[in-house]
């Protein structure tokens, strides 16, 4: 049996659009408090996109950042994998149009619609290209401007969400003990229900009627999410952890998806990790969606969290449902 490249982040890119809605803010515009969101969902403000800026043009902000810390030439990139659920339009995918902003000339990619796992589940597609030998340099991007498609009347809703983008750089890894280790992911469609929007595709294309009936936002049940994001959160760890005869006191960094601080700390006590390895941005950021992970990264790094050969654990849950964790030691 073949046996298969190690494959390691090699950079990292993120992107957060400079417009803050802080929660006093919120509180103008709906009926909340600063202490019920913090007390929910540990959210102090969120980033939010000017009208007209798409997520494309977060992602491109994302890679050239990336760039800007670790140049190199970006024709050089074979395959651009990118996760999303506010694509700037139905078709082209986003892909396409973040590769002909950056100029790549001879590169082909695609998105990955997985709600808050988009991420994830980009980057181990990506993986995998760069495992099987035939590819060298592969972009993974997660994107979203999620207040495209947030009613900023509906209180459980708009508090959580924000915009953002993140970028890695796949490639080989030289040094074997460095690179992504294992992943583990589900989907689960019954979940579909519990957290969708409803409009804007083929079974409910854009009409009068499903604009006056709010159908092109995000709807949410917010129990039902919360009671499956825990358990499913703590089940994918746990996992990944055991195949791999792994605890979590082997875990250097620990970094979930950002939806909610009671999940993460709920995973992280079910694992035993101590809260200073759980990487914690969601007070600043809110839930980007696709971006959460990447520049939960970018916090780590920040923060002296993150250092070469650290064992890093990633998780995700998101629509559909979908969940997902990844293993890595980090390269640089």
């Amino acid at each position: 049996m073949t046996q298969l490249q190690r494959v390691k982040i090699s950079a990292l890119g993120t992107y957060l659009p400079p417009r803050v809605l802080t929660n006093a803010d919120l509180e103008k515009m709906v009926d909340t408090t600063n202490e019920w969101i913090m007390s929910r969902v540990g959210i102090r403000e969120r980033h939010i996109a000017d009208k007209g800026v798409a997520a494309s043009d977060l992602a491109v902000e994302a890679v050239k950042n990336l760039v800007a810390s670790h140049p190199f030439d970006l024709q050089e990139v074979d395959l651009i994998v990118l996760g999303t659920v506010t694509p700037d339009m139905m078709y082209p995918s986003t892909a396409c149009l973040v590769q002909h902003k950056l100029g790549i000339a001879n590169t082909w990619g695609f998105d990955v619609s997985a709600g808050c796992s988009g991420f994830l589940y980009a980057l181990n597609t990506g993986v995998k290209f760069v495992e099987a030998g035939r590819y060298k340099k592969v972009l993974v991007i997660g994107s979203d401007v999620n207040s495209s498609m947030t009613d900023y009347t509906d209180r459980a809703v708009c508090i959580i969400f924000g915009d953002g983008a993140g970028a890695v750089l796949l490639e080989p890894a030289e040094d074997g003990d460095v690179g992504v280790i294992d992943h583990v992911a589900q989907i689960e469609g019954v979940g579909g229900q519990f957290l969708y929007m409803p409009g804007g595709g083929s079974l409910n294309p854009a009409t009068h009627e499903t604009v006056d009936q709010k159908m092109h936002y995000i709807h949410q049940d917010g129990k039902s999410v919360f009671k499956y994001a825990v358990k499913k959160m703590a089940e994918m760890t746990e996992r990944i952890l055991a195949k791999n005869n792994l605890t979590g006191k082997d875990v250097d960094c620990f970094i979930a998806h950002q939806a909610n601080l009671r999940i993460i700390t709920a995973t992280a006590e079910r694992l035993g990790m101590p809260m200073e390895k759980v990487i914690i941005n969601i007070d600043r950021y809110g839930n980007t969606t696709a971006g959460t992970i990447p520049i939960a990264m970018q916090t780590a790094l920040e923060e002296g969290k993150l250092k070469k050969g650290d064992m890093v654990l990633v998780a995700a849950v998101g629509a559909g449902f979908t969940s997902g964790a990844t293993l890595l030691r980090w390269a640089y």
